[in-house]
C-alpha cells in the first residue's frame, strides 16, 4: 500500500511539473500583465527596457535629429532583439515593460531638442507604468549632445529619479562607448562588446539581460562591488580591432575573467576617439560579490591594456588616397577594397564629404567607360536622386551631390553620366541610385547610408566581387566586406573621423593621455570602488 501511495505521489509530481507552465498566463507585452513562475511561488519581476544609441563626432559639423533614432515604443521594442521572441525562455522569465529604444546611425552631435524629446518620452512612459524590479538600459555610450556633457550619465540619473534607487539597472554598451563615474554609479550591472567588428553585439545585449534576470531570481540583487579604472588611452577603433594583436589577446582574456566565481561581469571599453569630452578615454570595469577578485581582476585587465598601448596599430595597411588608388590599379587581386576612412558614417562621419570621390573622378584611368571598374559607396545627393528618378534607368543625368553638411574639404561634386539603377525603400537611404561616370559606378542616396553587406550592392545590380576596385566610406571592413576582399587598404582621408587623432584640436580631454603624451608617467591603475546605486 505504501509503495502504491509513493507511486501515485511521484506520478502526480511529474504531471504537475509538466502542466504547470501551461497554467501560467503568457506575457505578450501587455504592460499590466503579471504571471507567476512555475518554479518560484512568487510574481515574476517587472523589468523595463529603455535606451538610446549613437556614436557622435564633435569634429563633424553634422547634427543628428530625433527622426534619425527610428525610435520604437512599447511592445514594438521587442522586435529589436531576437532573444525576446514570444516563445523564448527569456521572455517568459519576467513581465517586460518596454518603454523606448532608439538607435541612430553614427553621426554628428545630437541636437538638444532631439535629446530632450526622446528622454522626456522615455521618462513619461516609465512614470506611467511602474513600479519596476529592474531595467535593461541599452545604450551605445558615445552620444554627444549639443551643450551637454556625458548624455548617457545624464539619462541614467534622470531614469533613477523616476524609478528610484532599488530597481537593478543592467547596462549594455558598445566597447567604443564611454563609462563616466556617474554612469558607473547609477548602473548596477554593466557589460560591453568583446569584439571589434561587433559580431557579438546581440550576444552582449542578451548577456546584460540574463545577468539581470539571474540576480533577481537568486535574490542576490545588486553586486556588492563595482571596480572602475580609467585608463588614459584614446585610440580609434581601426587601431584596436580584436582581429589582430594586441587587441585580440586583451579581449580574449575578458570572458575567462568574467567567469570566475565571485564575479558577475568584466568589461574593457576602448572609448570613443572623435569626441572632445573629459569622459572620452578607455575604462575597465568589473562587478561582483568577491571584493578581492573584483579589484584584482580589474587591475590586471587595466595593466595588460596599458602595457600594450604602444603595440596598437592599424588593422590594415594604410596610405594616402593617391597611393591607395595606385596600388589598387596595379594589383592583380580583385576586388581591391579601399576604405575612405575619414568620412566613415559608421564611426560618426557626416558621410557626405566629396573629397575622395572628386579625386577618383579626376584620375584619367576612370574616364573611359571601358576603364577599370570602380564602385563608390556612397554619397548623399537628394536633388540628384530626384533628377535620376525623372530621367529613369538608362537616362542621362548632370547634377551635383554631397558637401551639403561637410564642405570643409571639397565642394559638391558634379556627376555627368548614365542612371544605371534606382531602388526605393531602404531604411536609411530611402532611395538609392547608381550613376555611371566613365568606369566609375557612384551610389548616390537620398539620405546617407553605410554600405557594409553584399546585398547592399547586389540589390542595386552591382557585383562587388567582379569589380576591380570597391571604395567604401568605412574604417575597418565589416565582416561581409572583409570576406569579399581580395586585398584591402585604408586610405587616410579627411573628414569628421580623421584617423590622425594627433592632428585634431582636442581641448577638453583629460591629459596626459596616450598617444598625445607618449612619454607620460605610468598612471594610477588601482581599482576605484563605485558606490552602489542605492547608496548614492
Amino acid at each position: 500500500m505504501k509503495l502504491l501511495l509513493l507511486l501515485l505521489i511521484s506520478v502526480g509530481s511529474i504531471l504537475g511539473a509538466f502542466f504547470s507552465p501551461f497554467q501560467e498566463r503568457f506575457s505578450t507585452g501587455n504592460l499590466a500583465e503579471t504571471r507567476h513562475s512555475s518554479y518560484q511561488n512568487k510574481p515574476l519581476p517587472r523589468i523595463a527596457i529603455a535606451g538610446l544609441g549613437i556614436e557622435s563626432s564633435t569634429f563633424s559639423p553634422a547634427r543628428t535629429s530625433e527622426e534619425a533614432f527610428h525610435a520604437k515604443y512599447g511592445p514594438e521594442v521587442f522586435t529589436s532583439y531576437p532573444f525576446f521572441s514570444p516563445d523564448s525562455a527569456i521572455r517568459q522569465r519576467a513581465t517586460w515593460v518596454p518603454a523606448l529604444v532608439g538607435k541612430s546611425l553614427p553621426g554628428g552631435a545630437v541636437t538638444r531638442e532631439a535629446y530632450e524629446s526622446l528622454v522626456t518620452k522615455t521618462l513619461d512612459f516609465l512614470k506611467k507604468n511602474g513600479p519596476y524590479d529592474g531595467l535593461f538600459f541599452d545604450i551605445h555610450g558615445a552620444m554627444s549632445v549639443v551643450g551637454l556633457d556625458d548624455p548617457e550619465g545624464d539619462f541614467i540619473v534622470r531614469i533613477r529619479q523616476v524609478i528610484g534607487p532599488k530597481p537593478l539597472i543592467s547596462t549594455s554598451m558598445d566597447l567604443h562607448g564611454n563609462v563616466s563615474w556617474r554612469l558607473a554609479q547609477n548602473t548596477d550591472l554593466i557589460t560591453c562588446y568583446r569584439m571589434a567588428p561587433h559580431e557579438d553585439a546581440m550576444q552582449t545585449k542578451k548577456r546584460a539581460v540574463t545577468n539581470l534576470l539571474a540576480r533577481l531570481a537568486s535574490g542576490k540583487g545588486k553586486p556588492a562591488y563595482k571596480a572602475w579604472i580609467p585608463v588614459p588611452i584614446l585610440l580609434p577603433g581601426e587601431k584596436t580591432s580584436t582581429r589582430i594583436e594586441p587587441g585580440k589577446s586583451i579581449y580574449q582574456a575578458v570572458a575567462p575573467a568574467a567567469a570566475q566565481p565571485g564575479i558577475v561581469d568584466a568589461a574593457i571599453w576602448i572609448g570613443y576617439a572623435w569626441a572632445d569630452e573629459p569622459r572620452n578615454h578607455a575604462v575597465v570595469m568589473v562587478t561582483g560579490d568577491d571584493k578581492n577578485k573584483v579589484t584584482q581582476t580589474a587591475e590586471q585587465l587595466a595593466q595588460t591594456f596599458w602595457q600594450a598601448r604602444s603595440r596598437f596599430a592599424f588593422v590594415a595597411p594604410t596610405s594616402s588616397l593617391k597611393e591607395s588608388l595606385d596600388k589598387a590599379l596595379a594589383s592583380n587581386k580583385h576586388p581591391y577594397f579601399i576604405s575612405d576612412s575619414g568620412d566613415n558614417p559608421t564611426a560618426g562621419g557626416a558621410g557626405d564629404v566629396t573629397w575622395t570621390l572628386k579625386e577618383i573622378l579626376a584620375r584619367p584611368e576612370f574616364r573611359s567607360a571601358n576603364g577599370p571598374t570602380l564602385i563608390y559607396a556612397s554619397i548623399p545627393g537628394p536633388e540628384l536622386v530626384q533628377k535620376a528618378i525623372a530621367a529613369g534607368v538608362g537616362g542621362q543625368i548632370e547634377a551635383t551631390a554631397g558637401a551639403q553638411v561637410d564642405a570643409r574639404f571639397a565642394p559638391p561634386v558634379k556627376l555627368i553620366g548614365t542612371v544605371m539603377a534606382i531602388e526605393h525603400g531602404d531604411k536609411n537611404a530611402e532611395t538609392e541610385v547608381v550613376v555611371k561616370v566613365g568606369s566609375v559606378h557612384v551610389i548616390v542616396t537620398k539620405k546617407r547610408k553605410p554600405y557594409h553587406k553584399e546585398n547592399d550592392f547586389t540589390r542595386l545590380g552591382l557585383n562587388p566581387r567582379e569589380a576591380d576596385v570597391v571604395v567604401v566610406k568605412i574604417g575597418y571592413l565589416e565582416p561581409e566586406l572583409y570576406a569579399m576582399r581580395a586585398d584591402w587598404i585604408m586610405a587616410l582621408t579627411p573628414g569628421g573621423v580623421d584617423q590622425n587623432l594627433e592632428g585634431l584640436t582636442y581641448k577638453r580631454i583629460k591629459r596626459p593621455m596616450f598617444p598625445f603624451d607618449k612619454n607620460m608617467k605610468d598612471p594610477d591603475l588601482s581599482a576605484k570602488l563605485v558606490p552602489a546605486s542605492g547608496k548614492l
